[in-house]
């Protein structure tokens, strides 16, 4: 069986085994979480094969799926495990590839983590994509943050019985919220993901290969960000 160490070394050069995983995906996780702490001056990485663990989009979706299982039965809410993924996403802001081992591991470790607080301010940002299409991390931490102020609006003023068919945030245009289309309805993107597509997407169900994604952090669609107001903290 192969095993991977979450490694540690400080500012004087030591070095220390913290931990050992039976999968590479959650070696990354720990590593992620550690990392997305308070700012500290150790060093972190995965120590063991380095072949990816998530070789098709049959492998993602099953991480999701069973990622999605725990934070169900958790009861996490939709706005603290977006907080929480917004946080672990952060030692990842300068990467310009992810693979899908990383983005499996930052869902991963979201789901380990204490979500970071809400900041007033992101009701008040400007949260608007510079361009038509979302680019890098700065556009995708911006859609995350704009669907948190849209869950915060909804705590505040709930939308009624109707909110399971998409209702529209109650914030002024440019306040958090991204751009609209021509039609009228409200875009975002979800968290950052790679290339590989869902296992459906392949001819007669056979799984097609998770390529790197080139966007940072991901070359993903834009969802509707008429959010679900069942969700709160």
């Amino acid at each position: 069986m192969h095993r991977w160490d979450v490694m540690r070394q400080d500012d004087g050069g030591n070095r220390v085994r913290m931990a050992a995983h039976d999968s590479r995906v959650s070696a990354l996780a720990h590593v992620l979480a550690m990392e997305s702490g308070v700012r500290h001056k150790q060093t972190y990485w995965v120590d063991g094969p380095a072949g990816p663990a998530v070789r098709t989009n049959r492998d993602l979706y099953l991480v999701f799926l069973h990622l999605g299982q725990d934070a169900r039965a958790a009861s996490w809410s939709l706005s603290a495990f977006l907080r929480a993924l917004w946080k672990v996403s952060v030692p990842l802001r300068d990467r310009e590839f992810l693979e899908p081992d990383d983005v499996a591991a930052m869902f991963a470790a979201a789901a380990t983590v204490a979500p970071a607080p809400f900041d007033p301010a992101w009701s008040g940002k400007d949260l608007a994509l510079p361009g038509p299409e979302p680019g890098g991390y700065a556009d995708w931490e911006r859609v995350v943050l704009s669907q948190l102020a849209d869950l915060e609006d909804f705590l505040a003023a709930p939308p009624g019985p109707r909110a399971r068919f998409g209702v529209d945030a109650p914030r002024p245009p440019g306040s958090g919220r991204p751009r609209r289309r021509p039609s009228g309805g409200t875009t975002s993107t979800p968290p950052p993901t790679s290339s590989a597509r869902s296992p459906g997407a392949s001819a007669a169900g056979t799984p097609r290969t998770a390529r790197r994604s080139r966007c940072r952090p991901g070359p993903v669609r834009r969802p509707s960000a008429r959010t679900s107001a069942r969700s709160g903290r």
